[in-house]
């Protein structure tokens, strides 16, 4: 696994994800993680090294433009990534994003148990293997800077707005396999892993349907995997006096 920062090792840290039951059991089945290409990311901000404030009518830090945009939209395209929330405790923002508005479920790990459960990669049987490489997104105020770092770099800076997120990404590059004729897949990749290897817990959503709580238990003794279920601590009885 390859850092993406030259100043900073990754460190031994807990991660979440949260899933929508239904992401959640293909995982657990078919023992694959989904990374999806970054086009398809809902920020409109992914990737960007500058943002032209609503009411300027140029950007004095782009004095020339040239090919780069097209060739970071190709970047975009062949990037896969898998995005994970680095904390030590669950998050109710999480919950309602990303996990069905509360009626998923979240996996916690670490970052090196995330490592040991990625297996090698290749886009094609015959293709090389492909080297994931991954490390914490840098939030900087994109209105006042613009970046000047590398196009792999790029797609791990963010927008300021959206620090709260406390991302950590894993990525991979299809790019060298599409140049040797491979086809590459639109809409992301499925990464096999060892899913009792790469879960520390499974954290129960607090408005998790009963049925998806048996489904995923079910899952769960498919594979012998004697899974640490957890329930929400949001589900916990609030006391006033």
């Amino acid at each position: 696994m390859r850092v993406i920062w030259d100043d900073e090792e990754v460190a031994d840290e807990p991660l979440w994800r949260y899933f929508n039951t239904e992401r959640f059991l293909q995982l657990l089945q078919t023992k694959h993680l989904h990374f999806p290409s970054v086009r398809q990311f809902n920020d409109p901000f992914e990737g960007a090294v500058a943002v032209l404030p609503h009411d300027w009518p140029s950007d004095p830090r782009y004095p020339d433009l040239g090919d780069g945009d097209r060739a970071f939209e190709q970047l975009r395209r062949l990037t896969k990534v898998s995005c994970w929330h680095k904390a030590d405790y669950e998050s109710d923002a999480m919950w309602k994003l990303y996990a069905a508005g509360r009626k998923g479920v979240a996996v916690r790990t670490t970052t090196m148990r995330l490592k040991a459960a990625l297996q090698p990669f290749r886009l094609a049987p015959k293709y090389g293997e492909e080297e994931p490489f991954w490390g914490n997104v840098r939030y900087v105020d994109l209105h006042a800077v613009r970046l000047r770092v590398s196009m792999e770099q790029q797609l791990f800076y963010k927008h300021r707005a959206f620090e709260w997120e406390r991302e950590f990404r894993v990525a991979i590059s299809v790019r060298g396999a599409e140049e040797y004729g491979v086809p590459v897949p639109e809409f992301g990749i499925d990464v096999a892993v060892v899913p009792t290897t790469l879960v520390e817990s499974i954290h129960f959503g607090p408005e998790l349907l009963p049925s998806d709580a048996i489904a995923i238990q079910e899952a769960c003794a498919a594979i012998a995997f004697p899974a640490k279920l957890v329930v929400s601590t949001l589900l916990g009885k609030p006391r006033y006096v």
